[in-house]
């Protein structure tokens, strides 16, 4: 059922019998990877420590059709690779030309188009020197993500082809210690070119244009290994928490002890489990290989009385621990194995409504999350990876989907190191689900198929069992497995001692074995107005809703001069039926008309493109809080409650006008602060169908000597309906408390209106502040002829009434607290914002932008609000934090707009 492990040995079977998972090494330490646009290739030193993994540090590479030299020549040392492309360690074939400036910013315009996709239709070499000095220790080859398929070459021979070497999931370990020499050797891989409609690997339906190259090359690490006579392998540690009382934990230690000398000899596998010190000696003869158990009933310590329990960000602490161990003969090292691990409990039943229900150590959470997307050259950058994540935290989302392309380790490391949830899974629409899918992309799987669906389980359930913010794998995505092609993947997450859910499907689908997936996707992935999430059918706010948005998200101005070109952005406005380039390949989501004509039946026509991004920026602030209010306020109804809701997409992989809460460049509009507003820890929110104001509580404790006060104006200003509610209390956890409901009539109230919304704690501070524009028309849903991805509206709010608001007199003050310089250090700017104005009338959606000398924003920053709404005499004091070394030496500037708001800059130095 695994696939074969490949060696230049005889003995290669050896290796091979207990299969992939039981070769890998989940959890070694490998070090940081080297920057993605690596300075040519060199000769990586390799450590000649047993147990130590060095990670070749990068690659020449060159297109086949280039290369007229056998492979048995390119794969020899000293082989003159010149005129090849230098790559970094984890590089597409793209990749590395975008970085030797062979092609200009594909993010930018239509340049991806000029790239021409048949450069990529031969296989690529990619080649690699490293150097040994101690030839004694056994060496091992150990990689994955390869896409496709690989040729692999060692010092002129190959060492594995590409029908072993194929899925960009499938891990593998070659032994090579026969054809190293002391001093330079040679790897080399002949990468074919990808598919994702045809293989096993990674590809892209509807997020974004797919890179030409289809992202063929090497994305993660490959790896020399050095051992003694005994390998040490699938060290890993699984917990059990006592529960409910969370009193104590059990740790069982498991790993895999092979003998690859042709002498019998006996190993000693000793170490530590967290505090425990564990050891056992274990005879193997000659290629034999066993499982070493450690468990509390042969070493009491692994009883942990007290254990430090991890928690997702807004519940608790996220402590680790770590499992180390060496493998020893005769008192001398052979091989070593690390790992962090977290204890915790995950279970995932569905409720009495056949909905998915998380519970994280017995706390049952709303989940409340967002589709991840890497780049799209799958390029590694650990600093624009940690911005994301910040960002999510700051958005008060608790988990994050990868629907494929699952990403590096350091990846899963960072969301440890968080508390953000994982949900990880196959993705839809390409061979993943060929064999399910009917006559949607992607092909039906033959045999050679399946050994590599099970090795790729295999291969993730080893690198991922250990992470604690890892709670589920998805073995489907739009379609759940067939019985054959499920029981392969369940097998394999046995095997790995997979302790968290297993979910058949994102979809509301059922697998032969799992059984439901308790989970819906019902859309929409297009716009629909705000009031659409509160209704329970559909896509709105009932069940666990795997991806789901309003669709279109227009970043900021500044962005959009960023990847637009001057006659794009003017069509942009201008023509809403044209087709858009940047929004997404697929002919369903190929232009904004329905989005377009949502924001000129709503706000009004454009006026121009300045106008046109000022009323998507609040279209998209409306709805996206919208959204996640409807989720939060529905999660305890005792009937048909709502459990998760994942917005897609968290981020786009390039420069996109689709499905994303932060842009590219880490640019925040009102989609990422509608979505902050929403989420916060302290919540005042206004439902758009009865009218309801309630508190949300997302702490963990429970609070009491809430205020709540809720005033209507018009848009001149003129106060219409005003009512403070003393007293209210709400427990922890997502709790709802209703403070009042708002009267379906109010005399005097104009057609589009604003709602203000004022929660104050038993000091009269103002805790949470939320303003809603309105309309006495509703939208109206044509529920009948609901499509896949979106239901119809009929006829839209009336908001136009916002273009009459008079200008707001807005003023601001600013300093700058500066932290140490370098990339480490952080500053700090507090800004008091204020309404300066005699009259009645509010400044609707004060935005501020941190900014540079030539106007450019400083990104990314954290601000703890923004986008604020102020009336004549109100003002709010919010701090912006971000790297200092992003200023460049230079003060900052603080730039001040809004929906009726001048724009100006003031300095904040």
């Amino acid at each position: 059922m695994f696939r074969r492990l490949t060696s230049v040995r005889g003995r290669t079977a050896a290796l091979a019998v207990a299969g992939l998972i039981l070769t890998l090494t989940a959890g070694t330490t490998r070090p940081a990877p080297a920057p993605q646009a690596a300075p040519g290739p060199r000769a990586t030193t390799i450590a000649a420590a047993p147990g130590s993994a060095t990670v070749l540090s990068g690659y020449a590479i060159q297109s086949t059709a280039e290369v007229e030299d056998t492979a048995a020549a390119v794969s020899s040392p000293g082989y003159p690779a010149a005129g090849w492309y230098p790559a970094g360690p984890r590089s597409t074939v793209l990749a590395a030309l975008l970085a030797a400036g062979d092609y200009p910013d594909p993010f930018y315009s239509t340049h991806q188009k000029q790239i021409p996709a048949a450069r990529f239709t031969v296989p690529w070499w990619y080649r690699s020197d490293f150097t040994v000095t101690d030839t004694t220790a056994r060496t091992y080859l150990d990689f994955s993500g390869v896409i496709s398929a690989a040729d692999v070459f060692v010092n002129g021979r190959r060492v594995a082809t590409a029908s072993t070497v194929a899925g960009a999931y499938t891990r593998h370990e070659l032994d090579v210690t026969d054809l190293i020499t002391a001093g330079t050797n040679t790897v080399a891989f002949q990468i074919r070119p990808n598919n994702p409609r045809t293989q096993l690997t990674m590809g892209w339906l509807d997020w974004l244009q797919p890179p030409p190259d289809e992202n063929m090359g090497i994305v993660r690490d490959v790896t020399v290994r050095r051992g003694g006579p005994v390998a040490l392998r699938d060290a890993h540690m699984v917990t059990a928490l006592s529960m409910p009382s969370m009193s104590s934990a059990d740790l069982t230690v498991k790993a895999r002890v092979r003998n690859d000398s042709a002498e019998t000899v006996t190993t000693t596998v000793s170490g530590t489990a967290g505090p425990a010190a564990v050891s056992r000696s274990v005879t193997l003869a000659p290629h034999e290989t066993k499982t070493v158990l450690f468990s509390p009933a042969d070493h009491p310590a692994l009883r942990l009385g007290s254990p430090r329990v991890w928690w997702p960000a807004a519940m608790g602490e996220q402590p680790l621990y770590e499992l180390a161990l060496t493998a020893s003969v005769n008192g001398t090292p052979s091989d070593t194995a690390h790992q962090s691990f977290g204890i915790r409990d995950v279970q995932a039943p569905l409720n009495a409504d056949g909905a998915r229900q998380y519970r994280i150590n017995g706390r049952p959470l709303l989940i409340k999350g967002a589709g991840w997307s890497p780049d799209e050259f799958l390029r590694w950058d650990r600093t624009y990876v940690e911005d994301r994540l910040t960002y999510a935290l700051d958005l008060g989302l608790n988990t994050l989907r990868l629907e494929g392309h699952i990403e590096p380790d350091e990846f899963f490391d960072l969301a440890d190191r968080y508390g953000i949830l994982l949900l990880p899974g196959w993705e839809c629409c390409d061979k993943w689900e060929g064999e399910v899918n009917g006559s949607e992309a992607g092909v039906g799987w033959e045999a050679a198929d399946y050994p590599v669906a099970e090795a790729s389980m295999a291969a993730e359930a080893a690198r991922l069992r250990h992470h604690p913010s890892v709670i589920s794998f998805l073995i489907g995505s739009d379609f759940a497995p067939n019985r054959k092609i499920e029981q392969g993947y369940l097998d394999a997450l046995k095997a790995a001692d997979w302790t968290t859910p297993v979910i058949p499907s994102a979809s509301d689908r059922s697998s032969p074995i799992t059984g439901a997936s308790g989970m819906k996707m019902t859309g929409p992935y297009d716009w629909v107005p705000p009031r659409y999430w509160y209704n329970k059918r559909e896509g709105g706010a009932v069940g666990f809703n795997s991806e789901t948005s309003a669709g279109p998200d227009v970043p900021t101005l500044d962005t959009l001069r960023r990847m637009m070109s001057p006659a794009e952005l003017e069509t942009l406005w201008k023509e809403p039926s044209a087709r858009q380039y940047h929004r997404s390949p697929s002919s369903t989501f190929a232009t904004l008309k329905l989005y377009n004509a949502a924001l000129a039946g709503r706000y009004g026509s454009p006026t121009g493109l300045e106008d046109y991004v000022r009323k998507a920026q609040l279209a998209q602030y409306e709805n996206v809080r919208a959204q996640f209010e409807a989720y939060s306020r529905n999660a305890k109804d005792t009937s048909d409650p709502s459990t998760g809701v994942i917005y897609w997409m968290f981020n786009s992989g390039w420069t996109s006008l689709h499905w994303q809460l932060v842009d590219r460049y880490l640019d925040q509009g009102g989609a990422y602060f509608g979505a902050k507003k929403a989420n916060e820890p302290l919540h005042i929110q206004y439902a758009y169908d009865d009218r309801s104001v309630a508190v949300v509580n997302n702490r963990t404790s429970a609070v009491s000597g809430l205020t709540a006060r809720v005033t209507l104006f018009n848009t001149d200003g003129t106060q219409k309906y005003d009512r403070t509610v003393a007293g209210l209390s709400a427990a922890g956890g997502g709790a709802i408390s209703t403070a009042l409901t708002v009267p379906a009539s109010v005399p005097g109230l104009s057609t589009t209106h604003l709602a203000r919304l004022l929660l104050t704690d038993a000091d009269g501070r103002e805790v949470s502040r939320n303003v809603y524009w309105l309309s006495t028309e509703a939208d109206v849903l044509d529920y009948a002829n609901t499509d896949w991805y979106y239901t119809p509206t009929t006829s839209y709010a009336d908001l136009t009434g916002l273009n009459s608001m008079r200008q707001a007199a807005v003023t601001a003050t600013a300093s700058t607290a500066a932290g140490a310089s370098g990339t480490s250090g952080t500053s700090t700017t507090t800004v008091t914002v204020r309404n300066t104005g005699t009259g009645n009338t509010p400044a609707l959606l004060t935005d501020l932008h941190l900014v540079s000398a030539d106007g450019a924003p400083l990104l990314p920053v954290r601000w703890s609000d923004n986008q604020i709404s102020l009336w004549p005499g109100e003002s709010a004091t919010v701090t912006a934090t971000y790297r200092t070394g992003d200023l460049h030496g230079s003060a900052p500037r603080l730039r001040i707009s809004g929906w009726n708001t001048p724009t100006v800059t003031v300095p904040a130095g």
